[in-house]
């Protein structure tokens, strides 16, 4: 009696293996990550039409294209908020996998961080008051009072201009500013965010000519993260031959912006 019960024991002992290995495999599939696990991706949620809060949902262009990667993946789309001055250190943390925010591939931030090939490319837009005919080049804001966001990458441009830089953390807010007088002398963003901003907000401002420079967008991921990269990667690709970034593209901006 002792043993069978000892032989049962055993089998089921050995059956609990079997599953336990069968699971295991199935969660670390070799072909596009972690299938039926959590993708978590970060944006500001501060950067319209790209990512934003909607009745306390994050919406968007990049979280979009974040959730369509996800489920390319066969992993579960879960965007979050992180303020943009420390995102790719709490990547970096591991705090989620990917940002995925509109956020320009430089060669400083290559340093921390990879890249994914860019998703698509926007340019540097300055933007002034509807009435300010002062400013009509990028020469003309040598020594004037601009606005930017925290941490990005016309933050720096900015100061190649001037020494009156003021940080934000919200384009809109800074836009906004530009109809308040005497505080801001142009805003530099990117050009489609600040057109949708003009559309949305009913904003009296105009952008000056064309974008000073082009960013190229990519998403960051973790150094180590190296077959998530190529995952994402593919994933991208299958995006753009299968319509669906185009899908999603026209829907925020009447075109296909990768091109």
């Amino acid at each position: 009696m002792k043993k069978s019960i000892y032989v049962m024991l055993m089998g089921l002992m050995f059956m609990t293996l079997l599953v336990a290995c069968g699971s295991k495999g199935k969660e670390t599939s070799s072909g596009e990550g972690k299938k039926g696990e959590d993708f978590v991706f970060a944006s500001s949620g501060l950067y319209p039409p790209f990512n934003y809060s909607d009745n306390n949902k994050l919406v968007g262009f990049d979280v979009e294209i974040g959730t369509a990667i996800a489920e390319e993946l066969g992993m579960n789309p879960q965007p979050v908020k992180n303020p943009w001055q420390t995102i790719i250190a709490a990547l970096q943390a591991d705090k989620f996998d990917a940002i995925i925010g509109s956020m320009a591939i430089t060669d400083e931030r290559l340093k921390e961080v990879n890249f994914t090939d860019p998703y698509y490319e926007s340019g540097a837009q300055i933007f002034v008051n509807e009435d300010n005919d002062s400013i009509k080049s990028a020469d003309d804001l040598k020594g004037k009072t601009i606005g930017v966001v925290v941490s990005s990458t016309f933050e720096e441009n900015a100061k190649e201009y001037t020494d009156d830089v003021k940080t934000y953390d919200s384009d809109v807010t800074a836009l906004q500013d530009l109809m308040v007088k005497g505080r801001l002398d142009a805003v530099l963003t990117d050009q489609l965010v600040g057109m949708y901003a003009i559309k949305e907000n009913n904003l009296k401002i105009k952008k000056v000519g064309e974008p000073i420079y082009l960013d190229q967008m990519g998403i960051a991921i973790r150094k180590e993260d190296e077959k998530l990269l190529e995952d994402v990667n593919k994933a991208l690709k299958t995006l753009k031959e299968n319509g669906k970034y185009s899908e999603i593209s026209k829907k925020y901006f009447g075109e296909d912006i990768s091109k």
